[in-house]
């Protein structure tokens, strides 16, 4: 399937590492100049350069997206080096897992901070350009957690967060061609999980616990996105699509 996206921008946060960088990859693929941000430069300059070297588009810019000053000035420079700007994915985020009553104030508030706060920085930037064209895609990635997690009451609350954001948004942008949905994988194989050193002996036992008997990849994650990113996409908005291999909750 031609997704239609070839030669739009794209601007993606989170995207020096793990299902960031695989959408990033996925979307220069797919044809698009893709800008990709993070806080770690050097890591941004890595995964852009992987791009390049595959015969895409890409740009490294490092971001702090707790600073709306930082977050603005990446989007311009994005929108100024590439030629535009038509999709925004909206990817970083991290967990500091704790018991509730032992929460530290910086625990929680710096999750909530670069994840939920993060996205909607972003969102407050890029919107004005996307409102001029009447034109945009913008994705928020979520996670299974916002159901609720044992010890993530930050993190579960800020990507449950995402999802209130991802509908309002969609209802407050909607008028002016912008379509803004929520991915919200469920466990997907990545570098950082696999380094987890519980991950060995949990591995097998949550494979098992899962009606499709594997863990998601990184790729699966980039194509959803590329799609919601599409033409074909233009009636979906407002949504949360899940993907955790049918296990819920």
């Amino acid at each position: 399937m031609d997704f239609g996206i070839n030669g739009q921008v794209a601007l993606v946060t989170g995207a020096a590492n793990g299902i960031g960088k695989a959408i990033a990859r996925g979307l220069a693929q797919e044809g698009c100049r893709v800008a990709v941000l993070d806080r770690d430069g050097a890591s941004a300059d890595v995964a852009a350069l992987e791009i390049t070297d595959g015969g895409g588009q890409a740009l490294a810019i490092a971001v702090d997206v707790t600073k709306p000053d930082s977050v603005a000035k990446s989007a311009e420079i994005a929108a100024r080096e590439l030629g535009g700007l038509h999709i925004v994915v909206n990817c970083a985020g991290f967990s500091k897992d704790s018991p509730v009553s032992s929460m530290t104030d910086d625990q929680w508030q710096s999750v909530l901070d670069v994840t939920l706060n993060g996205a909607f920085n972003m969102i407050r930037a890029v919107a004005p350009m996307l409102r001029e064209q009447r034109y945009g895609r913008i994705i928020n990635i979520t996670s299974r957690a916002h159901f609720g997690d044992v010890n993530k009451a930050n993190y579960s609350s800020a990507k449950a967060g995402l999802i209130g954001l991802t509908k309002a948004l969609s209802l407050e942008l909607a008028p002016e061609g912008i379509t803004v949905n929520a991915v919200a994988p469920g466990i997907i194989e990545t570098e950082r999980l696999r380094a987890l050193p519980y991950f060995k002996g949990i591995e097998e036992r949550s494979k098992a616990g899962m009606p499709i008997k594997r863990f998601g990849t990184v790729e699966e994650v980039a194509a959803l996105v590329a799609f919601l990113a599409s033409a074909q996409a233009g009636f979906i908005s407002g949504e949360v699509v899940h993907i955790s291999g049918g296990r819920y909750g």
